[in-house]
This record gives structure tokens, sequence and C-alpha cells, in this order.
């Protein structure tokens, strides 16, 4: 199954949104007048890491799954990409779209805008879904591990390391997508304009930026949207005890831990995270409407 055959029999749309006068790319599913959900990737990612989730939410649900700032095919401003830059861009591209409040979906980077933005911005988040959320630590192993694996990948023409790269988000190797999604991410990378970008792209690995984007603990505290966060037992960046943080610092926030599984919890074990998903939504939509 390719990446696209995952949407077949969906009514979707690929298309560029101008938000805030940033180009940004975008994948639009589901009903015009559902609730909008939002789907975020992590660094270096592109919204092809939901296509195993945006056809069972856009059945209810106006989904969005964009190219954030400085990503994949969106415009890439020459100027360190850091967390309030994000949040910037992602109301711009709510407001474009006509959304005053959405559900978010974040991913690693993903995770880390969404929370940032539920502490600054709470009348426009819904709810939140951390997966694998990065930015609550300083971790300059971890840190440089992925700025050299995505530096590589993106200069050198070898696609293997475009592989190597994409390995780190899978407790196993994902035969079916994988080499597929390796293609998708080269050739992204080795666009002019994504190499050029790249310094900015990875500035949140620097120590002293990342220090004042940090989601620390008084800001999770401000987090008024229900949250859901979801780890796998098999995560390269960050151990179970960082997710337990995470929904400790965040005013009930409910943990789950996917077993055998890495970075992508929505990808690896989809057919878990998607009922998983649906039913948290159903259940802030009655709180809602309660």
């Amino acid at each position: 199954m390719s990446i696209w055959n995952a949407l077949a029999g969906l009514d979707y749309r690929h298309t560029y949104v101008d938000a805030g006068g940033i180009t940004t790319r975008a994948l639009q599913a589901g009903p015009e007048d559902g609730e909008h959900v939002v789907f975020l990737h992590g660094t270096s990612g592109h919204l092809e890491a939901f296509v195993r989730n945006i056809p069972a939410h856009a059945h209810l649900y106006r989904c969005h799954a964009i190219d954030m700032l400085g990503h994949g095919y969106t415009g890439k401003p020459d100027v360190p990409q850091e967390i309030p830059a994000y949040v910037d861009h992602l109301i711009a591209y709510l407001d474009a779209v006509g959304a005053e409040r959405a559900h978010l979906v974040g991913e690693s980077l993903g995770g880390w805008v969404s929370s940032w933005m539920a502490s600054e911005h709470p009348e426009r988040v819904a709810s939140l879904q951390l997966l694998c959320m990065g930015g609550t630590r300083v971790n300059p192993q971890v840190m440089e591990r992925l700025k050299k694996s995505t530096t590589a990948a993106s200069l050198e023409n070898d696609i293997e390391l475009t592989r190597s790269r994409l390995r780190l988000l899978w407790a196993e190797w994902d035969e079916e997508f994988g080499d597929e999604l390796a293609e998708t991410r080269y050739a992204i990378y080795h666009r002019p304009e994504f190499q050029k970008n790249l310094p900015n792209l990875l500035a949140l690995q620097e120590v002293e930026i990342r220090e004042r984007n940090l989601l620390r603990p008084d800001r999770m505290a401000r987090i008024k949207a229900p949250t859901l966060v979801v780890w796998g037992n098999k995560n390269p960046f960050g151990d179970v005890p960082e997710a337990q943080a995470i929904a400790d610092a965040i005013p009930g926030a409910r943990l789950e831990i996917f077993n055998e599984c890495g970075h992508w919890p929505q990808h690896e074990q989809a057919d878990r995270y998607n009922p998983m998903s649906l039913a948290f939504l159903a259940e802030v939509r009655q709180g809602d409407a309660a």
C-alpha cells in the first residue's frame, strides 16, 4: 500500500493556503461544517505522517494536515524557527480556513507547538493530543543525534541516509510505507530552499535557543484544554517517565502508553490510535455540549 493509496476512497483536497503571507501546504478532508482537527508533524517532517489517520477522522471532522512553518513545501522565512513563530503561523492558517477553534493533534514538535498555543490562546484550542511530544527537556545527546541525522540526510545524495533518519521514528521498520516515505522525504530534503533553511529549521536543537522555548511546568499548568498524551515505550527521543511528567503537569491530562512502539504511535499503531483518538474527541464534544 502506498502513501496515497491509504487515502483511497476519501474525498480530500491537496492544496496551498496563504497563512499570514506564508504559502502553506495542506491536506484537507471531511465535512466543511465539521469541527476542525489539525494534525501537526515533528521536526523536519511533513503532512504524510498522518495519512493513516485522516480517513478515520474525516467521517466526522474537518481534518487538516499541514506542512508546518519552514517544513516540507511550506514557505521558509529566513529566520530561526522558534515556537512562538510556529504558533503564529498555525493561528494564521486557522484564520485563513475560517477555524475559530480546533482540536490539535501534535506529534513531537507538533505537540510542543500545540501545547504552547493552548497555554497562550486557550480560546482557539478545543482539545490536545500530544504524541511523543518534545520540548520539555534539554538533552544535548538526543538533540545532536537529531541534528546530525537530519543534516546528513539533507546534504548528502544518499537516500539510505534519509531511510536511516526515518528508521529513528519506528520501533520496527515499516516495510509497507518506509521506502515510499523515504523517497518523499528525500525529495523534500534535497530541494535547495529546504537545504538553505536547514539551520533555521534545526534552531531548536541548539541549547540556548531550546532553553528559551522550553515547555516548563508553569506553562503546562495553564493549559485548560482536555489533553490526551500518547507515548511509545520504545520512543528513542524520550523515555516513559518523560511522558508521565507531561501528563502530571497538564491539569486533567490522560496518559496512554503504546507497547512495542517508537516515536510515531499514530502511524505505527494506527489501528489502536484511531479509535482511541475518536473516542477522546467524542468525550470532548460531549463535555462541551453538557
